[in-house]
């Protein structure tokens, strides 16, 4: 890999991430690779600066926080195919992240970077739109009525959910459910996610849905808390197209969220299409023993009696 140009992105607020990205920056600085260092939160979103001051691609971003931090990284950097080395600094779980502990010796990840010693890992994303227009009508052209796209394409490494918000109460809502233009079921409750197969690990899973291998292609829908038994989650192909319209919506309350972050109102007679996205997010991997199933007997606490977890709690 060549390290021309690199971003570094340390967790808002956290001393730790911001003291690690400027010793990287010197570090790489020393290499002559140039380096941008800025911080991502709920405030804090360098993307567009980088974006728009770098003067050739980049080769790298080294995000250094946890998985939230990582999640806003690939949403932004996954359609510019920037690959992206995530550290698990100042971070809590640390699903999407490499251990801190193989990041400690930086100088030694630089040479490997530089000698093509690690892997790349590729993670299906998904993309949502919201369109006006209750028809999906074929005209004589080859077009359909009633697409108009409303707003920009967002995109969600984990998933993308539809959910009500009140200031004042806890909300139920009402949507109806399209795949590839079929009407598949109407789900009362307290809304839907769909996810990728690294989502299912998060928001999916605490609403007891299934959990899917990351090496896989496919979309999961999930209702959330639904008021009949028969709402079961359902797992799909990857190419499908998923159309949730808001029913009864007298409130105007019912809102599409990307990976947990705002991504646009839902108003009567709109739908939000969620489909596969044309991009991936790319994550260097520098595990030689990285196994996605260790992954979730550590994260997950699941236990077996022929592993050695190296504290007698759970020996």
């Amino acid at each position: 890999m060549n390290l021309k140009q690199v971003i570094i992105i340390y967790k808002a607020g956290d001393s730790r991430s911001q003291g690690w990205a400027e010793r990287c920056s010197r570090e790489l600085d020393a290499l002559g690779t140039r380096s941008l260092v800025g911080p991502s939160g709920p405030k804090d979103n360098p993307y567009p600066v980088f974006l728009a001051s770098v003067t050739q691609p980049i080769d790298l971003a080294i995000v250094l926080g946890g998985d939230g931090t990582v999640l806003a990284a690939a949403r932004h950097l996954a359609p510019e195919q920037v690959p992206i080395l995530a550290v698990n600094v100042g971070g809590h779980l640390g699903f999407l992240t490499e251990p801190f502990e193989l990041f400690e010796n930086s100088q030694a990840v630089w040479e490997r970077l530089q000698s093509d010693r690690f892997a790349v890992q590729q993670r299906m994303m998904l993309q949502g739109q919201v369109f006006e227009g209750k028809t999906l009508a074929a005209l004589e052209d080859g077009s359909y009525k009633g697409t108009e796209p409303v707003g920009e394409t967002f995109l969600a490494l984990n998933e993308i959910c539809v959910k009500p918000i009140s200031n004042d109460r806890l909300m139920t809502t009402m949507l109806e459910v399209e795949i590839d233009g079929e009407i598949v079921d109407r789900y009362h409750g307290d809304g839907l996610i769909v996810a990728t197969p690294t989502g299912s690990t998060c928001y999916t899973v605490s609403a007891n849905g299934p959990i899917l291998h990351s090496g896989l292609d496919a979309i999961t829908v999930t209702p959330i808390c639904p008021l009949s038994l028969s709402s079961r989650p359902i797992v799909l192909p990857p190419r499908c197209v998923v159309s949730i319209w808001p029913l009864g919506d007298y409130e105007l309350a019912t809102k599409v969220w990307m990976d947990g972050v705002f991504g646009a109102s839902l108003w009567p007679g709109q739908r939000v299409d969620v489909r596969m996205a044309d991009c991936v997010a790319k994550f260097v991997i520098l595990r030689e023993n990285y196994s996605y199933y260790r992954t979730l007997r550590e994260k997950l606490l699941w236990a077996g009696a022929r592993i050695d977890y190296g504290h007698a709690s759970r020996n």
